[in-house]
């Protein structure tokens, strides 16, 4: 009993002791500042969030005026259109035309009955 009690000694007094009192202070505030990072970037991302849902739900209300501003104007337009016909054209100074198309001739190099083959 007597060497294990010496050996435990020589031991105890080649080995360096650290003093660990600082690291857990560095660890609560490592701690305590993730913990507020954290609380601030989830404020700001709730935030965030809530101010998209009022900001959709506003521009659904605008998309719904501004379909109904469409639909009065085909209604006003499809009123307006069946007042428009020949006599109310010709009063504007509108005259009708006979077409005349552009037509394609043949310089000759093909022969007429066999100008549809390739």
């Amino acid at each position: 009993m007597k060497t294990i009690g010496i050996k435990v000694r020589n031991y105890t007094n080649e080995v360096n002791i650290i003093n660990n009192n600082d690291i857990e202070r560095r660890v609560l505030k490592i701690m305590l500042l993730a913990f507020g990072i954290l609380s601030i970037l989830y404020v700001v991302f709730l935030g965030n969030m809530i101010f998209n849902i009022v900001e959709r739900r506003n521009l659904e209300a605008d998309a719904r005026t501004l379909s109904n501003q469409v639909g009065d104007l085909e209604a006003n337009y499809l009123y307006m259109s069946d007042k428009v016909d020949l006599p109310f054209s010709y009063s504007l100074g509108f005259k009708e035309i006979t077409p005349s198309f552009a037509t394609r001739t043949s310089l000759g190099l093909v022969p007429k009955s066999n100008s549809n083959e390739i």
